[in-house]
């Protein structure tokens, strides 16, 4: 897929530049100045030593000082943003010269991650418009269970029948379980497709059921075993942490004997459960990831990798195409690494109830990181050229290498005992494995590390975002969930910003400085965990107190707070609204972003500190994909999770007890005793401060003391909450 020449045949794809950005960057400038009279005004105002507020004052400086810098920093995500467009149908005049595309599912817990969300991912990608005998799949089971095998099993003869008919008559989605979601019979006017869809449906529920019965036996008959040879694989010890490779081709693509129902060529189908020793440490998902490109090499060694986890079903048979209309292009193709595809949840609440969606990301941020010089690598929906994975230099011709003839001499045993190695523990000692080539390790976000070191070597990568989500996946239902993984996400950020892959000091001058800070912005999300949490209680207790800590109503420095703060919110109201998200989907993104700072950022923050300071070691935690019939009902209703004691909620029903309390202070004071033009007129920004926190924590209040369903808060954490929150208070209140 190298470089063959200039303009020889016409562009595979365009890139437009965001229309208004002269008038953004007015706007942005503006906020800016506001931001430095609220520095200055810090700065200018210092209570003298002594007085009432000083520590206070300058914490808020402290505070007001790095969410400026990072709000600067966020100026990259929407400085340049660009947008791309594709020529699917150029594309198709080199139908010939396409090449093979190597794609990678990984699964590691049957149980977390159910088999049968497993192979519809698998199935969605099988059935890509895309020539078949340059088709491969793997799927990485790092759970090396055999029920994830029998499920794969079952999947390769349902393939027969279902990339038929997904190409006969065209269909989207080509997951089998989505597909059927959204179709149903009377729907289905053409008399041959309706007796089609009839006889597919049936054959699903048929592997369907039986996959849903040995995985909630977790038992596999001797009958079913006997049918495949891969099942004696397990006969021996067997241990999750501790077994040998497991190497089975179940669709071998270029064998003639191999068609499908209507005698067509299948795409190969290979299972790996790499070799797992206690003494060896297998780098998570990065590990499977480089097993997978060694095997592969040596099945079918496809020019291109797409790598999608296990719930991110194939949601457009086209983005393949898509993809390498970047890659291919003559004129820029041979700058591009690799494209990077968004991804989007099938399962998000019309209002996004826990802001999983990350429209703003998505639909702005990588837009505006693109255009300069390309999105993240995220980990999921992502096209990669295998040499340059495997090592390869920029401006580095490559030639591909003709296998052809070898796959013709070796039988599928012979090839799946000498892949098998290549999967081993120890294949890697010794060698740049980690390092120099495939995935990088000693991250939780290995992806990003990965990313930035392919375009500090001088590659590009684009990022496309079409109007039919070419992936979707499951979101998490629960606000532990949803915590839990920002906590994970955050805390590999900020690792990668403290390691030696830092964008401050690693990619300095290797890549633009708008992509620098870009990445700066995702690497330093973990502190703002300590702003965030100064701002949501100290304020609202020197309002308990009476201690101003804002210029008056009355005062013209109480101009650029106003300012700033309403300019920046209607801007992002504006933004989220123009992405397609709805008020309360706005309003519910904003609760997020408080809820994820005040929790997951400082355990990732402090996690991450002890992890570089060699007091604990970072563990990779899997989200469940699957939810208990209530919880997915109240998911639904868009009613908050809470149902577990965790610290997290500690510090979320803690601070929301205590802004309710101080708010219900200042207003029994204002009327009570100094009066409420008084007490606005001196203390106006605390109390809107304090309001504002307490009215979004209105689900953590129906949480703590009105709801009865199981989804509450623990009757526990409700006590333990408020005996904390009204500890601080009367402290504080005693201390002024």
């Amino acid at each position: 897929m190298g470089r063959e020449g200039h303009h020889v045949n016409p562009k595979l794809f365009e890139t437009k530049k965001a229309k208004g950005r002269i008038i953004y960057r007015l706007f942005a400038s503006s906020i800016f100045i506001g931001i430095c009279l609220i520095w200055f005004y810090r700065l200018s105002h210092i209570p003298k030593q002594g007085q009432d507020g000083r520590w206070a004052w300058i914490g808020l400086l402290g505070a007001e000082l790095w969410f400026g810098f990072y709000w600067i920093l966020t100026q990259a995500h929407r400085w340049n943003l660009v947008y791309r467009h594709t020529f699917k149908d150029r594309l198709s005049q080199r139908y010939g010269e396409l090449p093979g595309v190597d794609v990678f599912v990984c699964t590691a817990d049957p149980i977390i991650e159910p088999p049968l969300m497993m192979i519809n991912t698998v199935l969605s990608a099988m059935a890509y418009d895309y020539p078949p005998e340059k088709l491969s799949v793997y799927l990485s089971d790092d759970g090396g269970s055999d029920l994830t095998f029998y499920a794969l099993l079952e999947a390769s003869k349902f393939a027969k029948h279902w990339i038929q008919y997904c190409k006969k008559f065209e269909i989207e989605p080509r997951s089998p379980a989505a597909y059927f979601r959204s179709m149903s019979l009377p729907a289905v006017r053409d008399s041959d497709q309706a007796s089609n869809f009839v006889t597919i449906k049936k054959l699903y529920k048929e592997m369907e059921n039986r996959i849903e019965k040995v995985t909630k036996l977790e038992h596999i008959s001797e009958d079913d075993r006997s049918r495949h040879k891969g099942f004696s694989e397990w006969d021996s010890y067997w241990s999750r942490r501790d077994h040998h490779t497991i190497l089975q081709i179940l669709v071998d693509g270029p064998d003639p004997n191999v068609k499908d129902v209507a005698g067509c060529t299948l795409p190969t189908l290979v299972y790996l459960a790499r070799e797992k020793r206690p003494q060896y440490h297998h780098n998570f998902k990065a590990g499977a990831i480089n097993a997978l490109i060694r095997v592969s090499s040596k099945i079918s060694n496809g020019e291109v990798i797409l790598n999608v986890d296990c719930d991110m079903y194939s949601n457009n048979s086209q983005s393949m195409k898509d993809a390498l209309c970047f890659l291919l292009d003559e004129e820029q193709g041979h700058e591009i690494a690799y494209v990077q595809f968004p991804q989007a949840f099938e399962n998000v609440t019309k209002n996004d109830l826990y802001g999983s969606d990350l429209r703003t990301v998505t639909e702005v941020e990588f837009h505006g990181v693109d255009g300069y010089g390309g999105p993240l690598y995220i980990g999921s929906g992502c096209f990669h050229r295998r040499d340059i994975l495997c090592g390869r230099k920029f401006g580095v011709e490559y030639k591909k290498e003709e296998k052809k003839e070898r796959r013709k001499r070796e039988s599928v045993h012979e090839l799946e005992e000498k892949s098998k190695d290549l999967a081993s523990c120890a294949y890697e000692n010794n060698t740049q494995w980690g390092k120099e080539m495939g995935l990088k390790y000693g991250c939780s976000v290995e992806d990003v590390i990965t990313g930035l070191s392919i375009q500090s070597q001088g590659w590009k990568s684009v990022y496309f975002n079409p109007s039919r989500p070419a992936f979707l996946g499951v979101a998490p239902t629960t606000l532990a969930q949803t915590l839990v993984q920002h906590k994970r996400w955050s805390e590999g950020h900020f690792q990668i910003f403290l390691s030696k892959y830092s964008t401050a000091w690693y990619a300095y001058k290797k890549i633009s400085l708008g992509l620098q800070l870009g990445y700066c912005c995702y690497s330093l999300w973990a502190p703002n965990c300590l702003a965030t949490l100064y701002y949501s209680f100290v304020p609202s207790l020197y309002l308990l107190s009476g201690i101003p800590l804002f210029p008056r109503v009355t005062s013209p420095w109480v101009i650029p707070f106003v300012y700033v703060v309403t300019a920046k919110y209607t801007y992002s109201l504006a933004e989220f609204r123009w992405s397609g998200g709805t008020l309360l989907g706005w309003w519910n993104e904003q609760r997020m972003w408080f809820y994820k700072r005040a929790t997951s950022y400082l355990f990732a923050f402090i996690d991450t500190i002890l992890n570089s300071l060699g007091f604990t070691k970072s563990a990779f935690v899997i989200t469940a994909k699957v939810a208990d019939e209530d919880v997915s009902e109240r998911f639904e209703k868009e009613i908050m999770e809470f149902g577990t004691s965790s610290p997290m909620f500690t510090i979320l029903s803690v601070l929301a007890i205590l802004n309710l309390y101080c708010f219900i202070g200042v207003v029994k004071e204002a009327i009570m005793g100094k009066g409420i033009v008084k007490v606005f007129e001196t203390m106006s920004m605390q109390i809107l401060l304090c309001g504002l926190l307490t009215l979004i924590n209105l689900p953590l209040y129906q949480g703590l003391f009105l709801r009865k369903d199981k989804g509450k808060m623990p009757s526990s954490l409700t006590v333990k909450s408020v005996a904390f929150a009204l500890f601080a208070c009367t402290s504080f209140t005693f201390m002024y």
